[in-house]
């Protein structure tokens, strides 16, 4: 794995000695001893002795995490073979006051994209334990899903997994969403669309007594005037849960969707049901097709 990442806010640098202070700091909040376990470290010698032991460890992957504009650390990630488990494990922790900002999920997302894109790491799992509600909705976040319940040393652990190919999917689905939002200064990025579908995608829209069929062009077209002429304003639309299949190198995905933003000034919020199709192609997972339906008022 690479020693340093960077994101639009943080950076994540291997440990070293010169963390000792944090670590120490880190280690011995409540949420730490609560969740992980007291790893009796009362001094910045016993802290470079826990760091050393990382840093000797050819296993272990451990980041810690800083703000970049202020450089100061606020958490960790860690990548770890544990003995007690057949896949690597993508750990975090941050302090309490750091938490709940999205620090966490854009600081394991892009361990996890390197694991996945550039080590060939089929499965990744993550350990948690029921209690830790906060640990167990970010994974989740993070497309990790419950996968077993196991025992260590005394301890109950759920275990989580993800797939590298789920990953990859949930990645291009949330990409084909992201395409047509032109909220919060954001907007539409139209090429995005011809880099994660097929150029032959068909792209169906479904009401009540027709079908609407497009292929990438004759979809976009229409969608670039509405959403850049004042039509549609402050527009977005989501993933609100979904039901993934991988099998080989094709997959299926059916999508519950929201969507929201003005029209011609009223704003209005509508939900309905996408279904994906993709296919493994020698250039990563695409978009084949594309089938939507809106929610009808009864």
């Amino acid at each position: 794995m690479q020693h340093a990442y960077s994101t639009d806010r943080l950076l994540l640098n291997e440990i070293n000695l010169d963390d000792a202070e944090f670590i120490s700091e880190l280690v011995n909040t409540p949420e730490w001893i609560k969740f992980i376990g007291d790893r009796n470290i009362k001094s910045i010698a016993e802290a470079n002795e826990y760091i050393q032991k990382i840093i000797s460890n050819p296993n272990t992957n451990f980041w810690v995490v800083r703000i970049q504009d202020q450089q100061t650390p606020i958490g960790i990630i860690t990548f770890i073979k544990r003995d007690y488990l057949d896949h690597y494990d993508i750990g975090f922790a941050f302090l309490a006051k750091y938490t709940k900002k999205g620090y966490a999920h854009e600081a394991s997302i892009v361990v996890l994209n390197d694991a996945v894109k550039n080590y060939n790491h089929k499965q990744i799992l993550a350990t948690t334990v029921k209690e830790n509600t906060n640990s167990i909705q970010l994974l989740e976040k993070l497309g990790l899903q419950f996968y077993k319940e196991i025992q260590n040393e005394n301890q109950l652990l759920q275990v989580y997994s993800i797939t590298a190919d789920k990953l990859l999917i949930d990645q291009l689905t949330e990409s084909f969403f992201n395409i047509f939002t032109n909220s919060n200064q954001q907007q539409p990025n139209w090429n995005t669309i011809y880099t994660i579908c097929l150029p032959e995608t068909i792209i169906i829209k479904k009401s009540t007594n027709n079908e609407e069929v497009y292929n990438l062009s004759t979809f976009i077209e229409p969608r670039k005037k509405t959403l850049s002429d004042g039509t549609l304003t402050e527009f977005m639309e989501y993933e609100t849960s979904e039901e993934t299949r991988v099998v080989g190198s094709i997959s299926q995905r059916f999508s519950r969707f929201q969507k929201k933003g003005y029209h011609n000034g009223t704003y209005f919020e509508g939900n309905g049901n996408k279904l994906f199709q993709y296919v493994k192609t020698n250039n990563g997972w695409k978009i084949s097709s594309v089938i939507w339906e809106d929610d009808t008022l009864e």
